[in-house]
């Protein structure tokens, strides 16, 4: 059994297609890692089938099927049971996204070097079949640099994260009173609990994006959940006044048009 388990939910928008990519991109590591998905609610026949022959032939090690889908939080946290007792290290992965081939072996060995660390993330690369799109997206890299950015963005990708499992003891699972900012309030009580972070300076996962993309990013009733989350991290986390007005900028990018949108998040981010 290997020390480290990837968690990964599916879900009914999930397309078998990259599904397989984000599965082949784990099964070519460096260093093999130990494979469990969650079926949050209903999926395609094919990929019910695919995944079914996945756990049939070893190539995953656990299948977990639920017929109500409950959101990524929840889904998560049902993995988090499973392997936290099991397991020294958890790798986050999502069901379209694609691991450079020696990830693992990289954010393994780091965590190795770095006892005290309870997270690693990485830089991403945003790419796009759908359209002309690619962008390396940096975050900062110590604990002090994490922090201080997360007065105004996250500071690590959800999709990059190399958990030690001491994050989850100190932590507490993923706070499921948010539909889509769980890893923001993740790292705030990761902050908060005195976990240490950290960022590797080299991109290790390709993230997928879409034409839908940059239009799903605002909305009305999705930027004030935003909003109400940011919020809670700023006065959780003790963040001073001008945290407040970035969070207000970003509420207005958010309910923009969508070319504004996508012009602001290419250049700014």
């Amino acid at each position: 059994m290997s020390q480290i388990a990837v968690i990964m939910s599916v879900y009914k928008n999930d397309r078998l297609e990259y599904l397989k990519e984000a599965l082949s991109s784990l099964y070519a590591q460096t260093r093999q890692a130990d494979i469990f998905i969650q079926q949050d609610g209903e999926v395609s026949l094919e990929i019910e089938a695919f995944l079914d022959n996945a756990l049939a032939e070893d190539k995953i090690v656990y299948l977990g099927k639920r017929e109500k889908n409950i959101g990524l939080a929840g889904s998560l946290n049902d993995l988090l049971v499973v392997v936290l007792s099991k397991y020294q290290y958890i790798m986050r992965m999502d069901a379209d996204d694609i691991s450079i081939f020696n990830r693992v072996e990289e954010q393994f060995r780091f965590m190795e070097k770095y006892p005290k660390i309870d997270v690693v993330g990485s830089y991403i690369e945003e790419f796009s079949r759908e359209m002309v799109y690619v962008k390396l997206v940096k975050y900062p890299l110590t604990h002090i640099e994490m922090f201080d950015f997360f007065n105004k963005r996250v500071p690590l990708a959800h999709v990059s994260a190399f958990f030690r499992n001491s994050f989850f003891q100190k932590a507490g699972l993923y706070p499921t009173d948010s539909s889509t900012n769980e890893d923001t309030l993740l790292w705030m009580n990761g902050f908060k609990s005195n976990c240490q972070f950290a960022n590797i300076a080299v991109s290790l996962v390709d993230v997928r994006v879409g034409k839908a993309f940059f239009g799903r990013r605002g909305g009305y009733k999705k930027a004030l959940s935003d909003l109400k989350d940011r919020i809670k991290v700023i006065r959780r986390l003790g963040y001073n006044f001008d945290a407040y007005v970035y969070a207000v900028g970003v509420l207005i990018v958010n309910i923009s048009p969508g070319f504004i949108k996508k012009f602001l998040y290419k250049r700014l981010r």
